[in-house]
């Protein structure tokens, strides 16, 4: 047997030495620090209609909290399906901004830099003879990855479609073992201190085209035909397509996310609001919108884009008229917005 190769080396999450009867003491106890509850219900009040999947997410965090996971795998790997918009990758945010007090302390994987097979190379770092190999650089934060030992490690694999079969079938040895050795062989990349989030539009067309077939029907035909073939049976269907059965196989959840709904309008307006209100505190400014200013921004919504419609139409439509008031008026602190006949306007009746 020859001796292990003393170059190769895992990044491993930070574990204090402890004493014996430190040990002891804190057998039952969890270590990870964060909190289930409040994890969820910072994600309730901004992820909205989308009830099923929260629940889901919060048994997850529950079995990682309680930390007797496979010791030989990452702490969980879920995949997120449905349209654009409809909070899969704020989903993730939330939960890093909840464990780690801002939104990007998670590493992220655009897959759809990756269509191609070529760029495999990017996840497992340049192959031997390229510029880079002997560095081996991959596009992975392995300190997001890693977190610590009070911390679990968040990395999300965005719009996992669009990347090629072999990029695929390279991150099944990351579902399955928690490790990933790059193309050099010089480093290993440990997940196994680590929740894997991976988010997907697959399926999210057909079975919108499925829908608008069933709206020319009555109602009561339309809720016959969705018990007995239910979108997510279609979602699947495609996804299993897509997919190898060995990449599915190892995932442990994966979650259903519905398109955004009419009646969740209100609240979404409510939530961009105070996105940008926060934005404009640091100005020491702050807006508000009448009634008629709210129904505005839910008319005519696009369910083919989810939130992001929501939120590109007040940005196009209400930023500007911020930008060229508060410009124009340096002194003032707050404005309020109306709206008639379709269009914005500025509220002279300031509260």
């Amino acid at each position: 047997m020859t001796a292990a190769n003393p170059a190769i080396h895992a990044v491993k999450p930070a574990t204090p030495a402890r004493s014996a009867s430190e040990k002891d003491r804190l057998i039952g106890k969890p270590r990870f620090l964060f909190d289930p509850g409040t994890v969820m219900q910072a994600l309730r009040l901004r992820i909205i209609g989308q009830d099923d999947a929260l629940n889901e997410i919060e048994k997850m965090l529950q079995v990682v909290k309680a930390d007797f996971s496979s010791p030989e795998r990452p702490l969980s790997v879920t995949l997120m399906l449905g349209p654009t918009g409809v909070g899969k990758t704020e989903t993730v945010r939330l939960i890093a901004e909840a464990i780690y007090g801002h939104s990007d302390a998670f590493c992220r994987i655009d897959m759809n830099t990756l269509a191609q097979e070529h760029y495999a190379a990017a996840i497992t770092g340049a192959p031997p003879g390229y510029v880079g190999s002997k560095e081996g650089h991959s596009l992975f934060d392995e300190t997001a990855i890693a977190g610590s030992h009070t911390r679990p490690g968040i990395v999300l694999f965005d719009e996992l479609e669009k990347a090629s079969i072999e990029v695929l079938r390279g991150l099944m040895n990351v579902l399955d073992t928690g490790k990933l050795t790059l193309t050099a062989g010089t480093k290993t990349i440990d997940f196994r201190n680590c929740m894997i989030f991976m988010t997907s539009n697959v399926g999210a067309q057909v079975a919108q085209l499925y829908l608008d077939k069933l709206n020319v029907l009555p109602k009561k035909m339309q809720d016959i035909c969705l018990k007995r073939v239910p979108t997510q049976r279609i979602i699947e269907k495609v996804m299993q397509r897509k997919f190898d059965p060995e990449f599915i196989n190892r995932i442990d959840r994966t979650l259903h996310y519905r398109p955004v709904q009419n009646d969740a309008l209100p609240m979404l307006v409510e939530i961009e609001l105070e996105k940008l209100n926060q934005r404009l505190r640091h100005q020491k400014r702050s807006l508000s919108l009448t009634k008629s200013a709210k129904a505005h921004f839910c008319q005519d919504h696009d369910i083919r884009y989810g939130a992001r419609h929501l939120a590109r139409k007040m940005r196009t439509e209400l930023e500007p008229i911020l930008a060229v008031y508060f410009l124009n008026h340096p002194d003032q602190q707050h404005l309020q917005i109306d709206a008639s006949e379709g269009a914005l306007s500025l509220d002279t009746r300031q509260p």
